[in-house]
């Protein structure tokens, strides 16, 4: 695997699946498979789980790691052709970027969505110069459009407590009905983990609804064949899983509104009212969630809250793509 963005970059899934849930049983079973080889993830944004269990992760597998805060580690880049570098910006990433990669074997990089230009965040322009100058393995640690290593922890907490829940009730063979929900938020925030998760629960065997005011239809790459129920409660019906995630408008009936908050309507915060008519449904959240506007406070604290199991499932996600990565070198 020379490059992780998709879901379909993955391969089989269920393999793939597999293979998370051998690696949990034993983190340290491919410990040497990363020897003398180096990681070097790159932060242009802030990050707390996704630095720690990517660190982990390639740990784990006896690899070298080194960190870098673009913002604060770093020469300010540029990253646009043309521009006459006459400002702040003491280094262009063209040059940065082949630097980067004669000191590692393996490249991560966080870079989220800037708002100004819905074609350059999608296009995924830093991510893509990465991916061509670096001559390295490059894996999404979260972009302007996708955060694939958290929907692939996403998808492992569902198999697992999915599992469980099955082996209690004896409802083996039931697909799990999946809703992903907007939900409010003072900030703009970026489109890249529902537009992941939409992604993922598409490939996998669940019964998957999208629900979210009008205005805040995702892009149909990755909503795809899912459900759109505008009337929020009419989703939760029936759920076993919850996804709260805010988003900013995704602008795809009306560019011009890209990146905005279009409301704030706290009548869509998942409170226990919501989860009233789910079945039982379990809670989940990437993380860091504001309580009182994403989700109640009984909510995230309830015994069906799995947002700590479903951080901790970071560090394995990260770990399979790392160990792919290892063996294609």
């Amino acid at each position: 695997m020379k490059v992780f963005q998709h879901v379909s970059d993955i391969g089989d899934l269920k393999v793939a699946m597999q293979e998370a849930f051998d690696i949990k049983q034993d983190r340290f079973k491919y410990q040497t498979l990363g020897k003398n080889k180096t990681a070097l993830l790159i932060f242009f944004n802030n990050s707390l789980r996704t630095r720690l269990s990517t660190q982990k992760a390639a740990m784990n597998l006896g690899m070298n790691v080194i960190v870098l805060d673009v913002n604060q580690g770093a020469w300010k880049l540029e990253t646009e052709r043309g521009v006459v570098m006459d400002g702040d910006k003491s280094e262009h990433l063209l040059e940065a970027i082949p630097v980067m990669g004669s000191y590692c074997d393996i490249i991560g990089v966080r870079s989220f969505a800037r708002f100004e230009n819905r074609q350059d965040d999608y296009e995924e322009k830093i991510l893509n110069q990465f991916i061509k100058y670096s001559g390295r393995p490059v894996f999404f640690m979260e972009s302007a459009t996708v955060h694939p290593l958290q929907a692939f922890a996403d998808l492992i907490t569902i198999e697992e407590y999915w599992k469980k829940r099955s082996e209690e009730t004896n409802t083996n063979g039931k697909k799990p009905k999946v809703v992903l929900s907007w939900a409010p938020h003072p900030k703009a925030l970026p489109q890249a983990v529902p537009n992941s998760f939409a992604e993922w629960m598409n490939a996998a065997d669940v019964d998957f609804v999208v629900t979210h005011p009008e205005g805040y239809e995702l892009d149909p790459q990755f909503v795809g064949n899912a459900r759109v129920e505008y009337d929020q409660m009419k989703a939760f019906e029936g759920a076993d899983f919850i996804y709260a995630k805010n988003w900013s408008c995704p602008g795809v009936t009306r560019p011009e509104d890209y990146g905005k908050v279009l409301l704030k309507d706290m009548s869509w915060t998942v409170d226990t009212r919501h989860m009233a008519v789910t079945n039982n449904a379990f809670f989940m959240h990437c993380l860091p969630v504001r309580r009182n506007m994403i989700v109640s406070d009984d909510v995230i604290e309830s015994p069906t809250s799995i947002v700590i199991p479903e951080a901790a499932n970071r560090e394995i996600s990260a770990q399979v793509v790392l160990k792919r990565m290892l063996e294609a070198l």
